[in-house]
């Protein structure tokens, strides 16, 4: 089991359901949590599980406006790749939108999660060779990229833990929570789950057990 230490002075875990306007969940996800995991350490050998996160500053939020584009960058095609003709481009001036973010500030939390093999590790890869190299990882501040929180222009501090945290004594429900994409979808449906916070704890169910919850939700 690992444990680590993620904060920074700004935080955006976009909600879902609220797509025109950026408006953060009150605590960090699951697959934002994920992220900041396999910033540090991925490889195709192991996936990361996150299993609990303990909130340790108090929540505060923070509003401000953002200028982003209307249109994502068109793809080329194939033909017109094959062919070397010229891209489509996008001007972002023409297409910018002022839209406002209901952020969080000066976030700090505890997160505690496993890894697995999987089915593309190789004859030498066991579970003590990563887990040092991820400890080590820590200890040293290396990561693959920047760990952020939520987006790439939240940046996120990671140092390890002591185990010695206290997590705020505030207890809510956060009600419906994204856990993470389910990749083994055709359609990569987003999953979803009912999150707790309990004295500052948030315990993140599996993946068995939110499939488990979503079939029960559709039976009823």
């Amino acid at each position: 089991m690992a444990k680590i230490i993620v904060s920074g002075p700004l935080a955006i875990f976009s909600r879902p359901e609220l797509k025109v306007e950026r408006v953060s969940y009150p605590v960090i996800t699951p697959s934002a949590a994920r992220g900041v995991f396999e910033a540090i350490l991925w490889k195709p050998a192991i996936r990361w599980n996150v299993h609990r996160i303990a909130v340790l500053n108090e929540i505060q939020w923070t509003a401000f406006r953002r200028n982003e584009v209307s249109k994502r960058a068109p793809e080329p095609s194939m033909a017109l790749v094959d062919s070397g003709g010229t891209a489509p481009v996008l001007f972002a001036d023409s297409e910018r939108a002022q839209r406002n973010t209901v952020a969080l500030r000066e976030v700090k939390y505890e997160i505690e999660a496993s890894f697995e093999m999987t089915s593309r590790a190789g004859k030498g890869d066991n579970p003590a060779k990563f887990a040092d190299m991820f400890r080590r990882r820590v200890e040293g501040g290396q990561h693959f990229h920047q760990p952020y929180l939520g987006c790439r222009e939240c940046v996120a501090d990671v140092e390890p833990s002591d185990g010695k945290q206290t997590p705020i004594g505030q207890s809510q429900d956060l009600g419906l929570m994204l856990f993470d994409i389910d990749y083994a979808s055709d359609k990569k449906k987003p999953l979803f789950f009912d999150a707790v916070m309990k004295n500052g704890v948030i315990e993140v169910p599996s993946y068995q057990q939110i499939k488990s919850q979503q079939k029960a939700r559709k039976a009823k």
